[in-house]
């Protein structure tokens, strides 16, 4: 069967590609920037895969988010199974919609509040009680995040060039959680089922995609890299009750595929603050413990395509 995968950033395609025909499917990449859609004819037959970025903009591909939003409502309407459809798409690359979602779902988050423009920017300082952090609303491998520790700093930024920079035009201020040590944690989620979680270190800063192309010092559009900034956390299990409510939440929002992130206080509150709808996985962790995100987003597609030709 045909796995139609939703991309644009080709960097981020093989582990996926392979796992797929190991599972004994087709995979199909799709190239969404640039695409034209026929809407006389039905959408292709098989599964559709959404892996749009919310930072495609940094690649030149900003027009694909919309261009997304379109091609999956297409497949819904045709009745193709779509992994991460329009409901998960909408909280992928709107931060302010997953804090929204995850505090109706009873999910601790941080102080957050949104800014649109300059003039949002100074309004909005005025609701943040203590250090707080910056981030683009339509972010991705930790986008537009500053640290912020006073007034002053704050305002400087509000007046320079970079205060202009998101690519919807809308700002995320959130309170800054110190955690006892420097890091931060992931839980991955595949088709209702908790997979692992891992611990990323913010010691290097807060840009912290996973995946193994994004460790290329020469990507200059996802500065990662560094030994040892990924471990597992064995720790975390399918019974705490945080992955439970994850779970839950992921079924709730048609989150099919998806890294959750939190942050722990010294008091022990885990702050959730991230929902990852295009999860990559990273490979020096998976190798080292036997494990696989890609195998389990094929065998969740495979699972579909039995029911689908039964």
């Amino acid at each position: 069967m045909w796995v139609h995968i939703l991309y644009e950033n080709e960097a981020w395609l093989p582990p996926l590609v392979d796992a797929l025909n190991r599972a004994g499917l087709t995979p199909r990449p799709w190239f969404v920037d640039g695409t034209a859609i026929d809407l006389s004819r039905p959408a292709p037959e098989g599964i559709y895969i959404n892996r749009m970025s919310p930072s495609a903009h940094t690649r030149g591909h900003q027009g694909g988010i919309a261009a997304t939003r379109d091609v999956l409502a297409w497949a819904e309407a045709y009745g193709r199974r779509v992994l991460n459809g329009t409901a998960a798409f909408g909280l992928e690359v709107s931060k302010l919609r997953q804090d929204i979602a995850l505090r109706a779902a009873g999910i601790l988050t941080p102080t957050t509040v949104g800014a649109v423009g300059r003039e949002g920017l100074r309004k909005a300082v005025e609701h943040m009680d203590g250090p707080f952090v910056t981030k683009h609303n339509q972010g991705g491998k930790g986008l537009g995040v500053r640290l912020f520790h006073d007034r002053a700093a704050f305002d400087a930024f509000a007046d320079s060039p970079d205060a202009d920079e998101t690519p919807d035009g809308v700002w995320v201020l959130q309170q800054y959680i110190a955690p006892p040590e420097p890091f931060v944690t992931r839980v991955e989620i595949v088709g209702g089922r908790f997979l692992y979680a891992i611990r990323s270190s913010t010691a290097g800063g807060f840009e912290l995609c996973p995946a193994d192309a994004c460790a290329v010092a020469s990507d200059a559009f996802c500065p990662v890299g560094g030994t040892g900034k990924f471990q597992l956390r064995p720790d975390i299990t399918a019974d705490d009750p945080l992955v439970k409510a994850y779970v839950a939440f992921c079924e709730t929002h048609g989150l099919d595929v998806a890294g959750i992130e939190f942050v722990e206080d010294a008091d022990g509150r885990r702050y959730t603050y991230d929902v990852n709808a295009n999860s990559n996985y990273n490979g020096d962790v998976e190798r080292a413990h036997s494990l696989s995100g890609m195998d389990a987003v094929a065998s969740f597609c495979a699972a579909h395509a039995l029911r689908t030709a039964a």
